[in-house]
């Protein structure tokens, strides 16, 4: 494979990472909007929101299956497109039935997208032979960011959803399909790394158990600071409506700006220590947060929770697609990377009940210790990445992969 075709397929996946960003911020920051255009009551809205990550955990296990079959790439070119229809479709229905159905597929078009996403991601940090995961994760965070930032123009001005939705997906969905011409399944490891020859079959659940936990800890982090950042600085420790909505602007700043930086961190001491670093980072934001005597302290933990978190989630998935191609080969890899994403969708649903439920039964200031045991947790698990995202060897140069991809096809 040459230079230009890694780069070009590098630059393709990276905006397919921001493009998922800008589709999902656009979902999760308009579900008031959603809410009120079809009447869904307050009852129900937690079973509408629970379906989205299950489905998606659904699809993913589909995708281990169907991956086994056809390459990486091939699900994401036709699954990217799916989600930004049905974002379009939950914008556009006319009743409960619709938008059940819209929020269904699009479940299920997550789990696909996120898993093959991820799979194109570690095939070719590996083809790299140097750290690039948190590049894509960090493409993923501007999407974010830059979806946040059109739901809340579109929330400003009264816009309908159809009107914030339909010319977003105007635009991304031809771009989408365009740049998947240039995805690249880059199966070949690098030079003096063979990896192993199975189906993916053999990875155990044992082997991939603590980045599973390390997974599910960094979501339920991630889903306390999405759910709850805004009610706690306005309800605890008093601030305004207004600033209330800055630490999650500031916690999605600082993913991005930890995610831009890491894969330098991880060239230079290793994935280990980068994932011990973030882990300790965010349990210390966790604890400022729940001792914050005031708002700007609050501000300073979220701050410091958006470095810290930011690096676990892309180094497993680096770390699970490494151990999956040295048990299983290319299909080790993708079965491995599938199978822990599925724990990106349980940490989703248990963060934000578990900080509500201990909220209500006791506080909220204690309810942020559990999410920060929990991460501190992942410091006794770094061991395990170590050897893993993206450091081969002692001094190897940069691999060139083979001028073939998945089962012998030419890219």
């Amino acid at each position: 494979m040459t230079d230009t075709r890694m780069r070009q397929g590098r630059a393709a996946l990276a905006f397919s990472f921001l493009v998922q960003g800008v589709a999902f911020a656009l979902l999760v920051t308009r579900i008031p909007a959603i809410q009120d255009r079809y009447g869904i009551s307050d009852a129900l809205l937690p079973a509408f929101l629970a379906a989205v990550p299950v489905l998606a955990g659904v699809g993913s296990v589909v995708t281990e299956r169907v991956v086994r079959r056809v390459a990486p790439s091939l699900v994401l070119r036709w699954a990217q497109p799916v989600v930004l229809l049905a974002l379009l479709a939950v914008g556009v229905g006319q009743g409960m039935i619709q938008v059940a159905l819209a929020l269904a597929v699009f479940g299920l078009a997550v789990g696909a997208l996120d898993a093959s996403m991820n799979m194109l991601g570690v095939s070719l940090q590996r083809a790299y032979g140097r750290s690039i995961m948190l590049g894509f994760h960090a493409a993923y965070s501007l999407g974010g960011i830059a979806g946040a930032s059109l739901a809340w123009l579109g929330a400003h001005g009264g816009w309908a959803l159809g009107v914030s939705y339909a010319p977003v997906v105007g635009v991304l969905l031809p771009l989408a399909l365009v740049g998947s011409r240039w995805y690249v399944d880059a199966a070949a490891g690098p030079v003096g790394e063979e990896g192993g020859k199975g189906n993916g079959r053999g990875v155990a659940f044992a082997v991939l158990l603590p980045f599973c936990l390390v997974m599910s800890f960094a979501y339920i982090g991630d889903s306390t600071v999405s759910n709850w950042s805004a009610k706690y600085l306005q309800d605890v420790l008093g601030s305004s409506e207004q600033t209330a909505t800055v630490p999650y602007n500031v916690y999605m700043v600082m993913t991005l700006l930890g995610r831009t930086l890491g894969d330098l961190g991880v060239r230079r001491f290793g994935a280990a220590a980068v994932v011990r670093a973030g882990a300790v980072l965010a349990a210390a934001g966790f604890a400022l947060v729940a001792g914050a005597p005031g708002v700007a302290a609050g501000m300073g933990g979220f701050t410091l929770l958006g470095l810290g978190l930011c690096v676990l989630v892309p180094q497993t998935f680096a770390a699970a697609g490494r151990i999956g191609f040295e048990k299983g080969g290319p299909a080790g890899s993708d079965a491995a990377v599938a199978r822990l994403n599925v724990f990106n969708y349980v940490g989703f649903l248990v963060g934000s009940p578990l900080v509500g439920v201990i909220g209500d039964a006791w506080s909220y200031r204690g309810a942020m210790l559990v999410p920060m045991v929990l991460v501190l947790v992942t410091v006794g698990y770094a061991r395990s990445f170590e050897g893993t995202g993206g450091r081969y060897g002692d001094g190897h140069e940069r691999a060139r992969a083979a001028d073939v991809g998945r089962d012998g096809h030419r890219l």
